[in-house]
């Protein structure tokens, strides 16, 4: 993590505690916590996965510029956490189960995002993947977490 620079590395690692406060307010918080925190904790696994596809869009714009060819699938890698995101929310707009399911979805596509991170490795800071570890797991860990509580 010290090879890190210091704005990525803290400003990383606290888009960690939103997703641990809820965890925490469902863990030890009144029973009227519960569903907020759910709701909070899928909002922000959905907008952070999404952030994911947006930073993935980014290097391939990158890439691009640099007058190098970019493979089909990073295209379609980038735009599929808002597409997974916006799939997980219908649920809830047809009143069927929501959030638990879909947290279980986006902890484990969160988790999973560290594929394409790894593929992109090569185009990204040499830092990139020290900090994508901890951050994936972390926030996908806790969404997955939440989901299954």
């Amino acid at each position: 993590m010290r090879s890190i620079p210091p704005w990525p590395r803290w400003l990383g690692l606290s888009g960690l505690l939103p997703q641990l406060a809820c965890l925490a307010a469902i863990l030890f918080g009144p029973a009227e916590w519960r569903w907020t925190a759910l709701a909070i904790a899928w909002g922000y696994a959905a907008l952070i996965f999404s952030f994911l596809g947006g930073m993935w869009w980014g290097i391939a714009a990158s890439r691009i510029r640099e007058g190098e060819r970019v493979p089909a699938w990073l295209w379609v890698a980038s735009v599929a956490p808002s597409l997974v995101a916006l799939a997980t929310y219908v649920p809830w707009v047809l009143g069927w189960s929501w959030p638990q399911p879909q947290l279980v979805i986006l902890g484990l596509a969160i988790i999973a995002s560290l594929w394409v991170d790894r593929r992109i490795a090569p185009s990204a800071p040499d830092w990139w993947m020290a900090l994508r570890i901890p951050l994936s797991l972390g926030l996908g860990g806790a969404s997955l977490i939440i989901g299954l509580i």
